[in-house]
């Protein structure tokens, strides 16, 4: 799922070396949370108008974890 997060991020961004993604381990409830970094240039584009493509994108990975059973979230940093 964190190859499909930083896929998905680095044809957004204009500098992909600076998507940098990291997993914290399943809390509690079994949530796992990938913390996504970028470049401070990039950062409009991966949020979008309103916080459009954000949510678009948080959306893509939720309905990809959850065909393998697995809950996520996706933080923005």
């Amino acid at each position: 799922m964190e190859q499909l997060l930083k896929t998905i991020v680095c044809e957004l961004v204009d500098d992909p070396a600076a998507v940098e993604v990291v997993v914290d381990e399943p809390n509690e409830e079994g949530e796992v949370v990938y913390h996504l970094h970028v470049a401070p240039d990039d950062m409009g584009r991966v949020i979008g108008k309103q916080g459009r493509i954000a949510k678009a994108i948080r959306t893509v990975m939720r309905a990809g974890c959850s065909r393998i059973g697995q809950k996520i979230r996706v933080e923005i940093d």
